[in-house]
């Protein structure tokens, strides 16, 4: 019996849907842009493309961010976390939108005083 060769994408911790959480930052400001997953066709993409390439859990599809809006993110850095179950890619956000709601990123809800308000400055 052979033991099958390691490839890079061996050690991620998938989760139990063959899914990993990728975290887009803005490379310039260090902002957090917006949270999205991957499977490994996503990263595999993401990698070569040089584009946050994604997987849609609501369409259940490979979506690359930017598609429809115009507001493309370029990887500049991709880093594995050191539990290896979380990605963080250093992105240039084209268009100063990643958020499908229009907004610079996707953490406009802030807690405040016991209840969830819209932070329109973020």
């Amino acid at each position: 019996m052979t033991t099958p060769t390691p490839t890079p994408f061996s050690d991620i911790k998938w989760n139990e849907h063959g899914l990993i959480a990728a975290i887009a930052q803005d490379h310039i400001t260090k902002d957090v842009l917006m949270l999205a997953w991957m499977n490994e066709k996503a990263l595999r993409l993401t990698i070569a493309e040089q584009r946050g390439v994604y997987w849609s859990r609501s369409r259940s599809e490979i979506w690359r961010k930017g598609d429809t809006s115009g507001h493309v993110q370029h990887v500049k850095d991709i880093r594995l976390d050191c539990d290896k179950d979380a990605i963080l890619l250093s992105v240039d956000q084209v268009g100063g939108k990643a958020c499908h709601t229009g907004r610079p990123n996707c953490f406009f809800n802030q807690w405040q005083q016991d209840d969830w308000h819209i932070n329109e400055a973020t």
